[in-house]
């Protein structure tokens, strides 16, 4: 049953954390600043809300969401130029199988040793969301990503508001002030690790890659510039295709995590060959 998957000790952080921020951020932070019964303190509650549920909605789906295994009967397309008699087109194959669930791969596919199974477009296995951050939930996480950043950095802003808002002793050490100082070294610390964090994944989404390539191309390029030659990542067909292959052809759409029709089966993807 899927829901299990939420029976996890690193989710329950995530779940109290945020939700201890949630509380914080409005009933303290934003309370003592503008308070919650002006006009300008209900809309702050308001957009801060609705950041916040859009960020647990993407972690739930990012959770919830099968990243995409390979199917059981799958078989990899030996028949190219290369691989012209029975010998080499045997050796094709083998290259092609996991050695560990011993199943032939898809390209981009790979095997987690955590999930015990091949992953379609593996990015990496996260335990915030006991689950593969692969095919059919990348979407899902880069929008939780999102959120969350925008989540955190709008609680730094109230939080850092709410403290200049206060008369304080700058000679007396309080417990209200050791808690604004605590906490805003958490929050602030938060958003700068969600936001590099989300810079990374915009850099990967721009080239069409996934973490696991991104290494796998450091190793290639270095290769290739021993032998002379220039590198490319296979699948990198421009930024704006990149993007709509990832987030969907349809830019309102983009931070929607549920809106995924443009992913496809995740077998085949389309190569800068086919560009070029």
């Amino acid at each position: 049953m899927e829901l299990k998957k939420f029976l996890s000790i690193h989710i329950l952080c995530v779940l109290i954390f945020v939700g201890f921020i949630y509380y914080i951020t409005i009933f303290i932070f934003l309370d003592g600043w503008l308070s919650l019964q002006s006009p300008a303190g209900s809309l702050h509650a308001l957009i801060f809300t609705l950041v916040a549920s859009l960020c647990v909605f993407s972690f739930f789906i990012c959770v919830l969401k099968d990243p995409g295994g390979v199917p059981s009967s799958y078989l990899p397309d030996v028949e190219d130029h290369e691989a012209s008699d029975q010998e080499s087109k045997r050796s094709g194959l083998l290259k092609k199988q996991c050695d560990k669930c011993s199943a032939y791969k898809p390209p981009r596919a790979h095997h987690c040793r955590v999930c015990r199974r091949c992953i379609l477009r593996m990015d990496h296995h996260c335990a915030w969301i006991n689950n593969c951050v692969g095919h059919r939930n990348y979407k899902a996480f880069a929008t939780l990503v999102f959120y969350a950043t925008i989540a955190s950095i709008y609680s730094s802003i109230i939080l850092i508001s709410s403290a200049l808002h206060k008369d304080w002793d700058f000679v007396e050490v309080t417990p209200i002030k050791l808690f604004y100082i605590a906490t805003g070294v958490v929050i602030i610390s938060l958003s700068l690790t969600l936001g590099t964090l989300l810079g990374w994944h915009i850099y990967l989404t721009i080239h069409n890659m996934t973490t696991i390539e991104y290494y796998e191309g450091k190793r290639a390029a270095w290769l290739a510039s021993k032998s002379g030659l220039n590198y490319r990542h296979l699948y990198d067909v421009g930024a704006y295709k990149n993007i709509s292959l990832v987030l969907g052809p349809n830019m309102l759409k983009w931070l929607c995590p549920t809106a995924v029709s443009h992913i496809k089966d995740g077998l085949s993807f389309p190569t800068s060959r086919e560009y070029s």
